[in-house]
């Protein structure tokens, strides 16, 4: 039996959210199932019967039901994936948890603190096994960040220094974004391309134990990029936070929506043995599309430092294809796989989301925004 092949039973899942027409879970979700061994996608659930029907015969999905309330009692659904907008996720997921199944939320999980604290309760009450995709963690690039500086690499870690661009909540709405400029719906800069961000620079080097922060919105009113027409945008497209995190090192952080014509992603990480920077397209580290370098000792120029082959060795079916937008999310997939059947606790759960927002909510109040 090869090594990644999983020792347990399918795990059934049933996504909520899935579309013929596109959309997040077709692109990421489903490719990254067939991706992973182990799983098998049984049913789907979207807004009406005639697009869960044409999703179930485009996608090849057995089951296709038009309500969420349906999808969660069925006993061939052992994880419910949630991938919808955020101002839905309470419901879908609270759905879920009461029909007493293991849960894959989009992330943010919840829209607020509170929202995400009551979930996270009920999971915990209920003794579920609850995930949320802050994908980047599980990045490979991340990983090997992660491990080099735990190695010893860069040595002490003195200083992170991080500049991003979130792509969206620039100049011009894209057609359907609309949501993402009310900051009611709590799909923002801050908590989708900052919150993956700084959960992985987190991960890598310890959380913050202090930090000031300064937010804005400097485009308040931005253009719809198909009809030209105004709109106005309330969330902020600058945040700016510095602070110190675990063990002492210095952090200072950079969002801003839109893209640059200079830098769009660069992370450096400074410390008393060496420096590794980290360079991408886009602050959209949850893709793990991004390129590593680092030198140490006696070398004076930064060197690629090429992700090691290990790092994809449980996952075959994903060789050559890191620039996709489902390599990352697979990679979690990978890690919810074993933690379903093998005990682990690899992916980051509801508790995780909670320290998550925590942290968000943090920065808003201490910009406040």
């Amino acid at each position: 039996m090869p090594a990644h092949a999983p020792s347990a039973a399918p795990i059934g899942v049933g996504i909520i959210g899935l579309s013929a027409n596109g959309g997040w879970a077709a692109r990421a979700h489903l490719p990254a199932l067939a991706a992973v061994p182990g799983y098998e996608l049984r049913a789907l659930s979207a807004s009406t019967p005639e697009s869960a029907r044409a999703a179930g015969e485009k996608y090849g999905v057995p089951l296709a039901f038009g309500s969420a309330a349906e999808l969660v009692r069925r006993d061939e659904v052992d994880l419910v994936v949630v991938s919808v907008k955020v101002p839905h996720h309470r419901e879908l997921v609270l759905a879920a948890l009461e029909a007493g199944k293991a849960v894959l939320s989009e992330w943010p999980l919840g829209n607020g603190l509170a929202e995400t604290e009551e979930l996270a309760a009920v999971a915990e009450a209920r003794g579920l096994r609850t995930f949320v995709g802050l994908q980047a963690r599980s990045a490979p690039p991340v990983r090997y960040v992660r491990d080099l500086i735990a190695d010893g690499y860069v040595g002490d870690v003195l200083s992170t220094s991080l500049i991003a661009s979130g792509r969206g909540w620039g100049p011009l709405s894209q057609p359907g974004g609309a949501y993402l400029l009310d900051r009611r719906n709590g799909a923002s800069l801050l908590t989708i391309p900052f919150g993956h961000t700084v959960d992985a620079l987190t991960m890598t080097l310890g959380e913050f134990t202090d930090l000031n922060a300064t937010m804005a919105t400097r485009r308040p009113k931005v253009r719809d990029a198909a009809t030209g027409e105004p709109a106005r945008m309330d969330v902020p497209d600058q945040i700016a936070v510095n602070g110190v995190l675990e063990g002492g090192a210095v952090a200072s952080v950079h969002f801003r929506g839109g893209l640059s014509r200079a830098t769009n992603f660069h992370w450096e990480i400074n410390g008393t043995a060496g420096d590794l920077l980290i360079t991408g397209d886009s602050g959209h580290l949850q893709f793990g599309q991004v390129t590593v370098h680092g030198a140490r000792g006696e070398e004076t120029e930064l060197a690629e430092l090429p992700v090691p082959n290990s790092y994809d060795a449980a996952l075959p079916a994903l060789a050559g294809r890191s620039t996709e937008m489902a390599y990352t999310v697979a990679h979690a997939y990978e890690q919810i796989r074993a933690d379903l059947t093998d005990g682990t606790h690899h992916a980051p759960d509801f508790a995780h989301a909670v320290r998550s927002h925590r942290l968000l909510d943090r920065i808003e109040r201490a910009a406040g925004f």
